[in-house]
């Protein structure tokens, strides 16, 4: 019976991402067109407006999902299948070769001109891919009208020998071009094929985005690696202060331009990796066949794509690598600098400790000093004291004077030792 239960908000969401992007079933003769656009800046709200324009153009409903990050629009003798990714968007066009097309062989030619030229963003990858039945389409007469060419000609069998394929990684007008040979593939396995090489094409192409990077890269670290071993041999001969603290600001200078490098490259480095992670599982996944004396796809792309990705992953490495040991050069250089500083901070200790010592007999010299004026002040006072009053004993002033000096010094030394105790006591508590 239904219940009413408390609903996550991305549940629906979540189970729908493994029915996102579904293959489209195709049947050959197929015309393929791709087209992938780097976002650059181009907000999702600006690409669904032009796909609204697309809509209203063939006079039908707008899609209602405003997140939908898939879709499909059935145009007027094209399919069209959009697709939007994290850093690219794709638009895939299908046509059978019997729709009219405007005069034009591919399924781009079907759509809209003026709308296709209007895609924002910018053009990444381009593919046109012809998908044909072996019934009638010979593939060995197809690889040899292709070899008659005298280009290099990338073939195999793909689909656990399902189907052919055929492409030379070349751009000729503005677009790659694939031939799929179809045996006996069903039509959602020959869309699920189709789907992997034109992701094939285009990640592999957004895989090589950080290969100009690295190259970019690999200059830097060369001249911040030179620079490092000059440093550290300034570190070594440092022989003051002064030599070690600009050896430091050197350092930090340095530290501060890889670690820009580091930031605004981690990501490229990260993306390529990745890419090249589908690109691998994309080749796994088209069962690939060898055909005698022809490259296969993987064959072709270990000798020519693996080499740049490896050498990105390289640079990625050596740039991590240097971060770190310019990290460890400024704090060995900067452990030097604190010990120097604190020798320095115990020198000015020591010469506080004597200052306070000479300090202590200074005060001590004149306490003693004040006893002595102190006394010599209350003498004085005793004296004229007994100078007015010598009529009313019979002793004379000059007596009474030396008889209270004693006394009088006794006091004043008994009560400035008492109140220098009570300033020392003080002076402990308030520590």
């Amino acid at each position: 019976m239904p219940v009413n239960f408390s609903q996550h908000p991305l549940r629906q969401r979540l189970n729908d991402e493994i029915h996102a992007r579904p293959p489209v079933p195709l049947e050959a003769p197929t015309l393929v067109s791709l087209l992938a656009f780097l976002h650059d800046g181009t907000r999702p709200e600006a690409e669904r407006a032009h796909l609204g324009l697309l809509y209203e153009r063939l006079g039908r409903p707008v899609e209602p999902n405003a997140e939908a990050a898939h879709l499909i629009i059935d145009g007027d003798g094209f399919r069209l299948k959009w697709e939007r990714h994290g850093e690219f968007s794709t638009y895939a066009f299908f046509r059978s070769p019997s729709q009219p097309a405007g005069g034009g062989g591919q399924a781009l030619d079907a759509a809209p001109a003026d709308w296709v030229r209007a895609i924002p963003g910018q053009l990444i990858a381009a593919t046109h891919l012809e998908l044909l039945s072996a019934s009638t389409t010979n593939p060995q007469d197809q690889l040899a009208s292709l070899s008659a060419a005298g280009e290099v000609v990338v073939a195999s069998r793909i689909a656990g020998g399902a189907a052919w394929v055929f492409t030379d990684f070349r751009i000729r007008d503005g677009f790659s071009r694939y031939i799929v040979v179809n045996e006996n593939l069903d039509r959602l396995r020959a869309g699920r094929t189709v789907q992997r090489l034109m992701e094939f094409e285009t990640y592999r192409i957004m895989a090589l985005l950080a290969f100009p990077v690295a190259k970019a890269v690999g200059k830097l670290l060369k001249r911040a690696e030179e620079e490092l071993a000059v440093l550290i041999d300034r570190m070594a001969s440092a022989a003051s202060p002064d030599d070690e603290r600009a050896v430091l600001g050197d350092l930090t200078r340095l530290a501060a331009e890889v670690e820009h490098s580091v930031a605004s490259t981690n990501y490229r480095f990260g993306a390529a990796a990745a890419y090249y992670r589908l690109v691998q599982q994309r080749m796994g996944e088209l069962k690939e066949s060898h055909i005698a004396g022809l490259p296969t796809i993987r064959g072709f792309m270990e000798r020519r794509l693996a080499p740049a990705l490896n050498t990105c992953a390289t640079i990625a490495h050596r740039q991590e690598d240097l971060s770190a040991r310019i990290a460890r050069t400024s704090q060995l250089l900067r452990t030097r600098v604190d010990i120097e500083l604190e020798r320095q901070n115990q020198e000015v200790l020591h010469q506080m400790n004597r200052r306070a010592k000479l300090q202590l007999r200074l005060q001590e010299t004149v306490e003693g000093l004040s006893v002595v004026v102190l006394t010599y002040y209350g003498s004085q006072l005793v004296q004229y004291l007994a100078k007015g009053t010598k009529d009313l004993h019979h002793f004379s002033p000059d007596m009474v004077t030396a008889a209270a000096i004693p006394i009088i010094a006794s006091f004043v030394a008994w009560g400035t030792h008492r109140m220098r105790k009570k300033l020392a006591a003080e002076a402990g508590e308030a520590h």
